[in-house]
């Protein structure tokens, strides 16, 4: 091999390389080497069954499908002269209950916001589209006229043959042994034909993933799981049909999909039992189009279905059985983007469905690595969402949980149990006697909300008003009219210190530094687009120690972005805290009265301010109390060592029980945080400027620098394409909606739902919508399509709850403030 140096190294020449290195020279990065062991789709990507649908309901996923049907529909083969064999069947999902009939009306509502076409279609047009399937029990079903299957070698092919035009070389039949890096901060790559020093190295190693990872030290979070498709002898009734059937999407009886393969049919099954994973130690370093051996008994349920569903089948042969491995995430999700803690060291790997899923992503990942952030959110893509938690058996035990649902409903705030916890917090058994109802957020037990009914968390499971609506009400209401506490130690908790912290910190934030001990600024990090990486909260510890907190699953990104930025001559210390600090929120009007009795600190409004910080002692336990509030009320957040915590909640509790006080969760402070028009994670994202999420006021313009400056003024001055608004929905009692909702303005879709909740205090679900700058007005009327049915909307301009924001503010002397609530809600 004649190449010692390249931009871009990728390792491994599957359907997410192969996109990667297509969409990177499409980018004008061409000095691209892509490194294959054996020949291009020779590991999971040559035995995929090929489908692909329009039916998602992930907004950001929905980009990606949506974008791959046009390019293996109408370019792919026209830019490159190789053949995908595209078919554009069409398919059809099913629904046999309520719920799954539900499902499809979400889909329908994302659909809407995506711009594509898909209908809901009854009994009736289900056997004009498929005559041969048995609908017996079906109610209705997902019609998508543009999905189809393709090729997957061809399609592979293609792409690869797309980046050879631009300039890209691939090499194969060449392995990598190695990768080092070196001390200039570019990477050695080992190979069996020489070595290449390269600037970015790209692990799209398929089921060899975590093998190459650990030769950077990363323990790359994929399983290989086996999944079985099978092909029928030819089936007679084929042989006349002049258009090819749709794909019939079973989730509930088959578990899979049904479609015609030439003039045969092919079952693919994804059993709901006994799931099989391989090669937990390594994938073999010969393999090379590895099949195993089929496990008819373990699919045999589900292919009886199949044959029961379609009985043209039922008697014919099975002339080829695959059986292959696939590589799953702990949560399904593909692992797109910075390894963590090295830099432009990347993954793009972990892609169950990689020929459904795989070019739209690579080309997220290719705009991230050359321009410095991808156009869709990346959060839930993002390897860092991975932390040291994520070992080898919560990966397999995680895995193993993805495959037996990959074929079930995705219900809304569905909690994957299997494998927890993992990182409790040191309140976690006082939470769970409580009642306390965990979700998993970054490894850690969070409370979502409170029941002592004894109900299974299954049993909340719906697309429309929950079960735990009412519980979640109460919890509301109790925060409003008295206090509430809520454990938020799974908050990011970083220190940044040294001689040259105030200056490093400085120049990183668009906001003003805290410029007193004690003070608190709420600001975001951006990159070089002048996206959003995250939003935290700062603190001034002292004159030369910061305090930095954001949302869990971005504690490896905000490291990285910290330790990324550090000079080699800046004294700075850069320390996570996540793990040894907890942390609790106590909120509400009594707020004050709970917590004076447990301290000898003064909690007036001239002693402790509003957005303020002291060290204190709370039931004896020192912490830094930040009087704050998420949820718009009087309040303080204590941060401190987590073996503090018990004796802090303990007390709070004693003294609180005379006022009312409640435990309360994240679904309440959802709630809370929209009644009061403060964004949240769904809102500041990698997608958005801070001019489109409309958080200019934390910005400083006249500071002489801040990362990403130019990149906001640019943004300033070309104005945006889509603006964050905040809207007030028609409420049905019935359902809420659930996030991705396609937006209208007249007859035309002008955005799509970001965050949204039922408020109560407002009678009106209430929502972040990003919509076109047109449609953004303050008293706009608008149309939400919730489950498929519009509801009509209302652009606010204030937040419905204490607009004036005086309940935070309410000094020790005053009456509690009475509930204002605005008018125009």
């Amino acid at each position: 091999m004649s190449i010692s140096h390249a931009r871009v190294v990728i390792i491994g020449g599957g359907i997410m390389g192969c996109g990667l290195a297509y969409h990177l020279a499409h980018e004008g990065w061409t000095d691209i080497v892509l490194l294959e062991k054996a020949e291009l789709t020779s590991g999971s990507t040559w035995h995929a069954a090929g489908q692909i649908t329009h039916s998602t309901s992930s907004f950001s996923l929905g980009k990606c499908v949506g974008y791959n049907i046009d390019l293996y529909s109408k370019v792919l083969e026209k830019e490159t002269g190789q053949s995908v064999t595209w078919h554009g069947c069409g398919s059809l999902r099913l629904a046999y209950t309520d719920d799954e009939l539900d499902w499809l009306r979400q889909t329908l509502s994302v659909g809407k916001a995506l711009g594509f076409t898909m209908e809901l279609v009854d009994l009736e047009r289900i056997r004009q589209l498929h005559p041969f399937y048995n609908l017996e029990g079906v109610q209705a079903a997902l019609y998508t006229p543009d999905d189809g299957h393709v090729d997957p070698s061809g399609a592979t092919f293609a792409l690869a043959q797309g980046a050879r035009q631009l300039g890209a070389k691939i090499v194969r039949q060449c392995r990598v042994m190695d990768v080092k890096p070196e001390p200039n901060g570019e990477w050695r790559v080992f190979t069996e034909q020489g070595e290449i020093v390269c600037e970015h190295v790209v692990n799209a190693g398929g089921t060899y993933a975590r093998q190459v990872g650990k030769w950077v030290g990363l323990d790359v979070p994929t399983t290989s799981m086996t999944h079985h498709y099978l092909i029928t002898d030819t089936v007679p009734e084929f042989m006349t049909l002049e258009k090819e059937l749709p794909v019939v999407r079973d989730d509930r009886l088959v578990s899979g999909y049904i479609r015609m393969e030439q003039k045969s049919g092919l079952i693919g099954i994804y059993e709901k039992a006994k799931p099989n994973a391989v090669w937990i130690e390594g994938c073999p370093w010969e393999a090379e189009h590895e099949l195993f051996e089929p496990d008819y008994d373990r699919i045999m349920p589900w292919l009886e279905n199949a044959m029961g569903r379609m009985p043209v089948l039922s008697q014919l042969g099975i002339k080829r059985a695959v059986h292959g491995a696939i590589s799953h995430p702990p949560d399904g999700n593909p692992l797109i983007g910075p390894a963590p803690g090295l830099k432009n060291f990347w993954l793009n790997c972990g892609c169950q469905i990689g020929i459904g899923w795989g070019p739209g992503l690579t080309r997220e990942l290719a705009r991230w690595m050359v321009q410095g952030a991808a156009d869709i959110n990346m959060r839930d893509y993002d390897p860092r969402r991975f932390g040291k938690f994520a070992n080898q058996d919560y990966q397999v035990t995680k895995a193993k949980e993805d495959y037996l649902l990959r074929h079930e409903i995705p219900f809304p705030h569905l909690n994957r149990h299997d494998g927890r916890p993992v990182k409790p917090s040191a309140l976690y058994d006082r939470l769970q006697k409580r009642g306390a109802v965990f979700e998993e957020v970054y490894g850690w037990e969070r409370p979502r909300w409170f029941t002592k009914d004894g109900l299974e968390q299954k049993d909340y499971y719906s697309f429309r008003r929950p079960a735990w609506f009412p519980l979640v009400q109460k919890e509301i209401s109790a925060v409003r009219e008295c206090a509430g506490l809520m454990d938020i130690s799974a908050f990011s908790k970083v220190q940044v210190s040294g001689p040259d912290a105030a200056g490093f910190v400085d120049r990183l934030i668009p906001n003003r530094l805290p410029s007193k001990t004690g003070r608190i600024a709420l600001t975001h990090l951006l990159n070089d687009r002048g996206r959003i990486e995250l939003e935290t909260t700062i603190v001034r510890l002292a004159d030369d120690s910061f305090y930095f907190t954001c949302a869990a699953f971005f504690e490896q990104r905000l490291l990285d972005h910290l330790t990324f930025a550090r000079t080699a001559n800046e004294s700075v210390t850069i320390t996570n805290l996540s793990d040894r600090w907890g942390a609790l929120a106590l909120n509400g009007p009594r707020s004050r009265d709970i917590l004076g009795p447990n301290t000898e600190a003064a909690l007036t409004n001239a002693a402790f301010p509003w957005l303020t910080a002291q060290e204190i002692e709370v039931a004896g336990q020192k912490v830094w109390a930040l009087r704050m509030s998420y949820a718009g009320e009087l309040g303080w957040e204590f941060h401190a060592s987590r073996e503090s915590l018990p004796a802090i909640y303990d007390a709070l509790h004693a003294t609180g029980s005379a006022f009312g006080l409640v435990d309360y969760g994240s679904f309440a402070m959802n709630v809370m945080r929209l009644e009061k028009m403060f964004k949240g994670a769904g809102e500041l994202t990698n997608e958005v400027t801070l001019p489109e999420a409309d958080v200019m006021r934390f910005v400083k313009l006249d500071k002489p620098h801040f990362a990403g400056k130019q990149a906001t003024f640019e943004a300033m001055e070309r104005g945006p394409s889509w603006i964050c608004a905040y809207l007030a929905i028609e409420a049905d009692g019935v359902s809420d909606g659930n996030g991705g909702e396609a937006v209208l303005l007249g007859d035309r879709q002008v955005g799509s739902v970001s965050s949204i909740a039922y408020s109560s205090t407002a009678g009106k679900i209430l929502a972040f919508a990003y919509v076109a700058p047109e449609a953004a007005q303050v008293g706009t009327n608008l149309q939400v399509m919730v489950l498929g049915e519009p509801r009509a909307a209302t652009v606010l301009g204030d937040a419905v709850f204490d607009p004036n924001n005086e309940h935070p503010r309410v000094d020790a002397e005053s009456s509690s403030p009475t509930k204002k609530v605005a008018a125009h809600a």
